[in-house]
């Protein structure tokens, strides 16, 4: 038996957005079709797999039996202003992109794949920006994604708005850290912003909801360094074997 998972790389074409969208699929050891699988979906995908190194992390937890047989695909961007008109909430693409996820990445994944097709049985993880598009992409679907991996999202009074408005938190498994230092973020668009307070007002939100609810604050920065070594945690917390 591999101790092993193995990754892929595909391309879906999406009508929302016009384009080919690269697909990188992680699929674990001893992958058979025989059996059903989780299912998580990262932004950033390309970064995951190289700066989060996610693929190995899956691995040992596969391992150890520690996190439920999950199929993790990635989808990288193209460049930093492909990703931002993506995931920002005000981004020229960024319903399209919500839309992309919804209606045609899961029915694609559901048919090549055995896969739980129930909303706990799926899950979005992203850092920042990234981490922004998973939250508005699951109050929009919650049926569609039950569980949410936010590290660092950048909150503002869109996400805070529809955070206030959702009212099916029951249907959701949210598990959310942010860094104490993250107070003077510098942005691709060359702005500095403060991520700790919207996150920590989004947080006194989340707590008073029916969600399963999991936020913790980390001593450190907006960056890989930080986010790496809570991507093993937050896999066991939000897929447990």
């Amino acid at each position: 038996m591999t101790t092993k998972g193995t990754l892929k790389e595909e391309t879906l074409f999406s009508k929302e957005l016009g384009e080919e969208v690269t697909l990188l699929i992680y699929l674990p050891p001893a992958f058979s079709p025989l059996y059903k699988y989780h299912l998580l979906i990262a932004q950033d995908g390309k970064d995951y797999f190289q700066f989060g190194r996610i693929g190995r992390v899956a691995d040992q937890l596969h391992a150890n039996h520690q996190i439920a047989e999950t199929i993790i695909v990635g989808i990288p961007y193209s460049s930093v202003q492909d990703r931002r008109g993506k995931y920002h909430p005000d981004g020229p693409q960024n319903k399209a992109y919500i839309r992309f996820l919804a209606h045609e990445l899961v029915p694609y994944l559901d048919k090549q794949f055995p896969t739980y097709q129930m909303g706990l049985g799926r899950g979005l993880i992203g850092d920042s920006l990234g981490a922004t598009v998973s939250l508005m992409t699951a109050l929009k679907y919650p049926h569609t994604f039950g569980k949410l991996m936010l590290q660092s999202p950048l909150v503002n009074e869109k996400v805070l708005q529809a955070v206030r408005q959702f009212d099916s938190y029951h249907l959701l498994e949210i598990d959310h850290i942010i860094g104490t230092s993250e107070t003077a973020v510098k942005t691709t668009i060359q702005t500095t912003e403060d991520f700790l307070t919207p996150n920590r007002e989004m947080a006194h939100l989340l707590k008073s909801t029916n969600s399963d609810y999991n936020y913790e604050e980390f001593d450190g920065d907006h960056t890989w360094k930080h986010w790496q070594p809570y991507i093993a945690k937050m896999l066991v917390r939000i897929f447990p074997s």
